[in-house]
């Protein structure tokens, strides 16, 4: 699993105490180590966004960022099972998605055989409220 993973921190402009004990966080941006156009990063984002409306779950944006790099990516915070994160991602054409459990922040790989989710730290420790894209 790729190292910046461990790494990443998250934006949201909303209070997140109030936020599910479980849920994932899902991009729809390129995966890790390919450049999309921008218009190509929007159209899948705005095809999950879609997705989630569809299957009429809890969710709400947020933004990973790599704290040193500065490179930041939109994504959605939503209140699925790590077997349906895990499929949406990789539906999505994702290597990885995250997984929150009590506040406990997770990462995995979306292909199967490969699902397995490898503690990163405190979710709370790794967000802030500044929403920025």
């Amino acid at each position: 699993m790729n190292a910046i993973y461990f790494e990443t921190h998250f934006r949201t402009g909303e209070p997140v105490e109030d936020w599910p004990a479980e849920f994932a966080i899902i991009t729809a941006y390129a995966t890790t180590g390919e450049n999309w156009p921008l218009e190509r990063n929007e159209h899948e984002d705005a095809k999950l966004q879609a997705e989630l409306d569809r299957r009429n779950v809890w969710h709400r944006r947020i933004t990973g960022y790599h704290p040193d790099s500065g490179h930041a990516e939109p994504g959605w915070a939503a209140e699925l099972s790590f077997p349906d994160a895990c499929r949406l991602g990789e539906q999505f054409v994702q290597d990885a998605i995250y997984f929150v459990m009590n506040g406990l922040l997770a990462v995995s790989e979306c292909k199967d055989g490969r699902r397995v989710l490898v503690p990163v730290g405190r979710f709370a420790e790794r967000v802030d409220r500044k929403m920025s894209m």
